[in-house]
C-alpha cells in the first residue's frame, strides 16, 4: 500500500508542473454543444470577417465592405471596446481560408483588448436518411 501511495504523490508533482505548460496560446471561449444563435438582448457584436482570400473586414466603419490591414483592425475595435467594453467579439471565417490568418485575426483582436473572441459558425445541414 505505501509504494504506491508515493507513486500518486510523483504523478501529482508531475502533473502540476506540466499543466502550466500545455495552457498555452490564444484565450478563445469555444461552444460546448451545437452552436446557440446570440441572444437579441445582447449589445450588435463586433464581426471580424476572413474570406477565402485572407483579407481582413470589420462590420463597423465607413464602409464594411472594405478590406483592412492589421493595424486599422486593432485601432477600431480598441476604440469600440473602449467606449463600450461589454461588445461582444466574433469572428466569421470561409472555410477555405488558411487556419493562420484566423488565428492573426483572433491575436489581433486581443492585442486590441478582446477580453473573449467567439467564432461564427453555420449550422450543419441535416442529412437524407437513407
Amino acid at each position: 500500500m505505501v509504494p504506491y501511495i508515493d507513486v500518486m504523490l510523483v504523478l501529482l508533482v508531475i502533473f502540476m508542473i506540466t499543466a502550466p505548460l500545455l495552457a498555452q496560446g490564444v484565450k478563445v471561449d469555444l461552444p460546448q454543444a451545437a452552436s446557440e444563435p446570440i441572444e437579441p438582448k445582447q449589445k450588435e457584436p463586433l464581426i471580424v470577417t476572413v474570406n477565402a482570400q485572407g483579407v481582413y473586414f470589420l462590420n463597423v466603419g465607413d464602409n464594411p465592405m472594405n478590406g483592412i490591414d492589421n493595424e486599422t483592425l486593432v485601432k477600431r475595435v480598441a476604440t469600440v471596446l473602449r467606449r463600450q467594453p461589454e461588445t461582444p467579439v466574433l469572428v466569421r471565417g470561409d472555410k477555405n481560408v488558411n487556419y493562420g490568418k484566423v488565428v492573426t485575426a483572433m491575436t489581433l483582436l486581443q492585442k486590441a483588448g478582446a477580453p473573449s473572441v467567439g467564432l461564427l459558425t453555420e449550422a450543419p445541414e441535416m442529412e437524407a436518411q437513407k
